[in-house]
Parts: C-alpha cells; structure tokens; sequence
C-alpha cells in the first residue's frame, strides 16, 4: 500500500544554481547532493516544515530521447514547464519578500474561492503556484 509521496521531480536548466535558488532564496533544505556512475547527478531539496518530501531538482538528459530533451529544453527557455504549487500562511507577505529576493512574479496575489493565489517562476523558468488557502466548496468554484 502507499503511503505518502516521497519525491517530486522537477526539471531545471542548471542544478547548482537551482539548487541556490530552492535553499537561498524560497527557504529550503539541501538533502542530497552527489555524483553517481557515469555523471548522473542526485540532487534533492525539502521544506524544513515537510522533510518527508524531497524535491530532485534534475537537468533533462538520458534516458529520456534527444529529441525529447530538446522540446523539453525549449519548453524550460520558454518558461512553460509546471513546476511545484506550494501553501504559504500570507500570500501578500511572501509576494513582498520574494519579489524583494528578485523572484519573476507573472500574477500579483489575488482572490480566488479556494484562497489568495499568486503565481511565480523558478530560475528556469518553472511555474510555482502560491496558495495562501481557505476553506470552500465545490459550489464556490462554479460562481
């Protein structure tokens, strides 16, 4: 049986600088950082408040095709790739203190039914959705 999900990958253009990016300006933890057989590079983040979830922040490479790769290098040089949706207790403040840090914000906070909702980009070009939440229902959403 599952019990929780343990790691979420997302892809990057460059990891020792997005690995910066996670640790130095969203607040997160280096986990693991090394080098296994042939080059492949293991590199993970997490949340102080969520250790259990480790982010592997990884480059597209093999064993993906080249011709993948290379729509997903396209995509990241696009900004078009999801990334991660994360909880913030005050999504206002967090807009403040990220923009602050040099963050690229394409949404200012804004009032949604299921919260307050803004909506920013890694430095590759990852979308990361804030969610200051709140409760609502599914009759919330259709209005």
């Amino acid at each position: 049986m599952i019990t929780h999900i343990a790691i979420a990958s997302v892809f990057v253009q460059d990891i020792d600088a997005s690995r910066d990016f996670y640790v130095d300006v969203l607040g997160f933890q280096l986990k693991d950082d090394i080098t296994l057989g042939e080059g492949y590079r293991w590199c993970t983040v997490n949340h102080p408040s969520q250790p259990e979830l480790a982010v592997h922040l990884t480059v597209p490479g093999p064993p993906f095709s080249a011709e993948l790769v290379e729509a997903m290098n396209r995509a990241q040089a696009d900004g078009g790739l999801n990334g991660l949706g994360m909880s913030v207790d005050d999504c206002q403040k967090t807009y403040e203190e990220l923009s602050a840090k040099g963050v690229e914000f394409l949404q200012e906070p804004e009032e949604r039914p299921y919260g307050v909702e803004a909506l920013c980009r890694d430095n590759s070009g990852n979308w990361i959705v804030l969610v200051e939440p709140r409760e609502f229902t599914p009759a919330d959403l259709s209005s």
